[in-house]
């Protein structure tokens, strides 16, 4: 049986993966999608299911305002003394010289919840993660976050005491464990304790073409007293650019039952454009950052080594004491919304869905129209990942604007400068129309305009759907769910892309999105009645 790299396609970043008896569970971030942190589990590494997010209160996570790329980054989940324990951070800044966030610590005894309220940590630093030591202590590893411009940003790995007791930090036992080497950028450490060493995993590079993951070892956990792995890095594909994975490092360490070792990471598959170079630029990650894990063995002198070379693999040995499970061939879904609550794969930006956002149930979800797609506070808009190159996603829509300030339909989606839709809206002349809209680093253009297409007075709904052709996309729409008409404008996907967006915003960590969206910033709040979605991946 093998691994099939990535094992979480799609926006699934910062692996932290652990095991609990024989079953294997990793979090992802979710940035400021809610509800917050991405959980699957397997019983075979092989095939992974997604479990309900723990984060999914106000109490636990509060993102309204959060920036693009906000919100939840590095959650660390562990298990001890009988419970799960999950780190995670809220970043509340994510350009400029300062890096606001807090680190928060909640726990379960099961899985699926309840998770405890959170206790505030600190705010020292981004990527904070748990370590529990065989003496009984506890730490928080963190990388540290200076904002003096005459010092890297990046100021290597602090570790602080948590007391047990009082449940908080002993801010007077910090120190610096590890600084990295020349590469910069240290982040996303976990630390590990085999076979009388300390080990720390941590990401260099920035989560880039230039991504690595290092590993260094210690017999103590003094300051500065961490030494890195001869002949690294452990991981990266910085100097495989023609490989299918790209970006790989950031990511956590286990072991099987059985006694082998496996690493889990974020890695992206960049696409070209057929007239350019596949060096320069590296690609286009419409995908995002997804989740891969590859096999570890250790050398003579106790390194962990990736097998294969340092570029990981696409297949992987699964663990030979695996337990063989099922879970789904594709990520294709249909939703007839007849239930009262939202399906697992839809995620609603930086809040929850409540009834100001819409209600779902007896095959319908309607949506309350609300701030623009640009906004970082109330918006309608409930969307699930791309998670393949190529895919077709239809709804049909039920919407009755009386001014152009309202607007409902489908939309493709990476941030709020970043996004394209297909919508009904209200034409001064013409009525009920149809237009296609891209924002590109908040250049906004109607593609129609006067030429938005009429819809029918008769026609209680509209169809609308999108073609993804891993370089392009195109918008249809159908007044009877039969017969399609194609818009006739084609789409660059990269606009969707990290490696687009990183050009000129530091909030670059997610990924494309598609989903149903009912904007009002007349503040009327018309409501739109979608009968049903329906995403559909194909062959790449």
């Amino acid at each position: 049986m093998k691994i099939q790299n990535p094992v979480l396609p799609g926006f699934n970043a910062d692996p932290s993966m652990i095991r609990v008896g024989d079953t294997y569970y990793i979090a992802n971030s979710t940035f400021e999608w809610f509800p917050g942190v991405r959980l699957h589990e397997s019983k075979d590494m092989v095939h992974w299911n997604l479990l309900p997010s723990p984060l999914s209160t106000t109490t636990l996570l509060d993102m309204k305002g959060n920036p693009a790329s906000g919100g939840i980054w590095a959650p660390d989940l562990t298990y001890a003394d009988g419970k799960f324990w999950l780190i995670y951070t809220d970043v509340k800044i994510t350009d400029g010289p300062f890096k606001d966030m807090t680190n928060y610590l909640t726990t379960a005894t099961d899985i699926h919840g309840p998770w405890t309220d959170p206790i505030k940590v600190n705010g020292v630093g981004f990527d904070a993660s748990m370590f529990h030591d065989e003496n009984g202590r506890k730490y928080l590893v963190q990388q540290t976050w200076d904002h003096r411009e005459y010092k890297h940003p990046f100021n290597g790995i602090t570790l602080t005491e948590f007391d047990l007791d009082t449940m908080h930090l002993k801010p007077e036992t910090a120190r610096n464990i590890y600084n990295g080497d020349d590469v910069k950028l240290v982040e996303g450490p976990h630390l590990y304790q085999i076979n009388g060493y300390y080990y720390l995993f941590a990401a260099e590079g920035g989560t880039v073409f230039t991504h690595q993951e290092i590993v260094a070892r210690s017999k103590t956990l003094d300051e500065l007293s961490f030494e890195g792995e001869p002949d690294g890095p452990f991981i990266t594909n910085m100097d495989t650019p023609d490989f299918y994975l790209q970006k790989q490092g950031h990511g956590a360490l286990t072991s099987t039952p059985g006694g082998e070792w496996y690493y889990a990471s974020l890695v992206a598959r960049p696409w070209n454009h057929v007239n350019e170079s596949s060096h320069d630029p590296r690609g286009w990650s419409t995908l995002g950052r997804e989740t891969s894990i590859q096999k570890v063995e250790w050398d003579d002198a106790g390194w962990p080594r990736v097998v294969g070379g340092h570029g990981g693999q696409v297949e992987v040995e699964a663990p030979k004491d695996a337990i063989l499970t099922d879970a789904p061939k594709d990520h294709s879904q249909h939703d007839d919304f007849s239930q009262s609550t939202l399906d697992l794969n839809w995620n609603t930006l930086r809040q929850p869905f409540t009834p100001k956002l819409g209600t779902v149930g007896n095959g319908s979800l309607k949506l309350v129209g609300q701030q623009s797609l640009s906004s970082t506070f109330d918006v309608s808009f409930v969307a699930r990942r791309w998670q393949a190159f190529n895919f077709d996603a239809e709804t049909e829509v039920s919407f009755d604007p009386f001014s152009y300030q309202q607007m409902a339909g489908l939309a493709n989606f990476y941030n709020d400068k970043h996004y394209s839709w297909i919508f009904i809206t209200n034409d001064d002349k013409k009525g009920r129309v149809i237009e296609v809209a891209q924002n590109d680093n908040n250049t906004y253009t109607s593609y129609l305009k006067d030429n938005a297409i009429p819809v029918p007075a008769d026609a209680k709904s509209v169809w609308f759907r999108v073609q993804a052709r891993k370089e392009s996309y195109t918008y249809q729409y159908s007044f009877d769910g039969k017969t399609w008409e194609t818009v006739p404008v084609t789409l660059d996907a990269a606009i969707l892309s990290d490696d687009y967006v990183l050009q000129t915003s530091g909030g670059f960590f997610t990924g494309a999105f598609v989903g149903l969206v009912a904007v009002d910033y007349a503040g009327y709040e018309q409501v739109a009645t979608f009968d049903h979605f329906d995403y559909q991946e194909l062959p790449d």
